[in-house]
């Protein structure tokens, strides 16, 4: 008999852009430039209209229009890369052929919402929030949150080269959309890294950042590279990891000139310093993972960075089958020398119960990727539970599979909790997607709604400011 799943080793491709109506003039050595890439971002339907022409149906564009005008919590910026790795395998055709390819691909569902992906009863858990992690609540100074006993998260913008309807920060990154007034930092990005560097000079327990944002391909390089080798000049520091889903979005800038130099620079010195420094990427979709990606990835690897990796989304439609999961992990692996990291279930943002999938279908998942890749290449799929952290998937302490309700535990005290003597003991909930139920489980949920036992609005956890 078969095995469930059949390892076969593919070549990356990188699509022809060509194809697209909008592209067919635009040269190799234009495509492969990191300011044409962001000169020509897709930043809204008629600029997508530009590019696919009329390859996809009036009715499309009319679908993006109400979900950027109704339910949009983050604004529409896509790089000319990523969008090519749209419906990659389709040969176009007449007026509206690449339309029902386009909507049912996987990098379309999570980089390009519309209206009618949403769900119609329950868009956004009643149990949702705009921050909610509560990262801003462990801000140890503006924009450096202290969540785990040894670990600091230094946002260092508020940007990104490309915007992700499904992002854990969506109440601070990228610009206001007509449903969501978003956060801004008060403090200017200079004071904002002293104050971070100053808080951990002061504080000897933490050996771990993670530099991110927004997107680290969207601050200034010298700006950046002086905050990195600000932190490898401190000694308690013994691990930084850059976080950038460009990587994959926009490849073309880890290739770039200044940048590569630089990265070089600080990967001498953590080499010399001994302290770990890698990159973490963002993808969803093995057709993200192309020749260019791939270019980009062991670039960084060839200049000393100690490993890149993947920390992806589970998504329903993008990658929640076995299949899926494996042909991402093996294109990330053997074509780019991306280790497979995380896979976390998306967060409880607003908006986002048409991409989230209930924690028994993480843990199936779990299960059907086990055995075929390395172990040290096998993700761990895991649950970022509010006021927990990140748990494995089969940590649970308890499970209501017809509501949809799991409780979890936690071994450490985040800043806010010191002097909370049941933060160790207390069980913390988290919630499945209300559509994942079965009818008894929807029920109990329209009841309680009904009966106002449910949040009427969104909570939003973050100060502004």
């Amino acid at each position: 008999m078969s095995q469930p799943y059949s390892y076969s080793r593919r070549e990356l491709v990188e699509p022809d852009w060509t194809r697209f109506p909008g592209w067919r003039g635009v040269t190799a050595a234009e495509w492969a430039d990191v300011q044409w890439q962001r000169a020509h971002c897709v930043k809204n339907a008629a600029q997508l209209r530009a590019v696919l022409g009329d390859l996809v149906a009036d009715s499309f564009y009319a679908d993006l229009l109400v979900d950027q005008e109704q339910h949009a919590t983050m604004s529409m910026l896509i790089p000319p890369q990523m969008v090519n790795t749209m419906t990659a395998a389709v040969l176009p055709g007449g007026p509206g052929s690449l339309t029902e390819a386009f909507l049912a691909d996987p990098v379309r569902r999570y980089m390009l919402p519309v209206a009618s992906d949403r769900d119609d009863h329950w868009p956004s858990h009643p149990y949702a929030s705009r921050d909610s992690l509560h990262e801003s609540d462990m801000w140890a100074v503006e924009g450096l949150t202290h969540r785990y006993p040894t670990k600091v998260l230094a946002e260092l913008t508020n940007t990104c080269p490309q915007y992700c309807g499904h992002c854990t920060r969506m109440d601070l990154v990228g610009t206001s959309t007509p449903t969501v007034d978003k956060h801004r930092f008060s403090l200017k990005p200079v004071d904002r890294q002293d104050r971070m560097l100053d808080y951990l000079r002061r504080s000897p327990g933490v050996r771990d950042v993670v530099v991110s944002g927004g997107d680290v391909a969207n601050v200034p390089w010298p700006r950046l590279e002086a905050f990195v080798a600000a932190l490898l000049a401190l000694e308690n520091i013994r691990d930084i990891r850059l976080a950038s889903k460009a990587l994959i979005g926009l490849p073309q800038h880890w290739f770039a000139d200044e940048v590569r130099a630089g990265m070089e620079r600080l990967a001498r010195t953590a080499q010399e310093r001994g302290v770990g420094l890698a990159v973490h990427t963002h993808t969803n979709a093995a057709e993200q993972v192309t020749p260019l990606v791939a270019r980009a990835a062991r670039g960084l690897l060839d200049v000393g960075v100690r490993d890149v990796r993947n920390q992806g989304v589970l998504l329903r439609g993008v990658n929640d089958s076995v299949e899926a999961l494996l042909d991402l992990c093996f294109g990330l692996l053997d074509g780019a020398g991306v280790l497979p990291y995380y896979f976390y279930q998306c967060d409880m943002i607003p908006g986002s119960e048409h991409w989230r999938l209930p924690l028994h279908r993480a843990r199936e998942l779990q299960h059907g990727i086990m055995g075929y890749l390395p172990g040290f290449a096998t993700p761990r799929i895991v649950v970022d539970v509010p006021f927990v952290g990140k748990r494995w998937v089969d940590q649970a302490v308890t499970y209501d599979r017809v509501r949809g309700i799991s409780t979890w535990t936690k071994n450490y005290r985040t800043a806010i909790e010191l002097a909370d003597a049941e933060a160790l003991a207390r069980q913390y909930p988290y919630y499945d997607p209300i559509h994942s139920l079965p009818a008894a489980g929807r029920a109990w949920w329209r009841k309680q709604a009904a009966a106002g036992q449910v949040p009427a609005q969104l909570p939003a956890h973050r100060a502004a400011g």
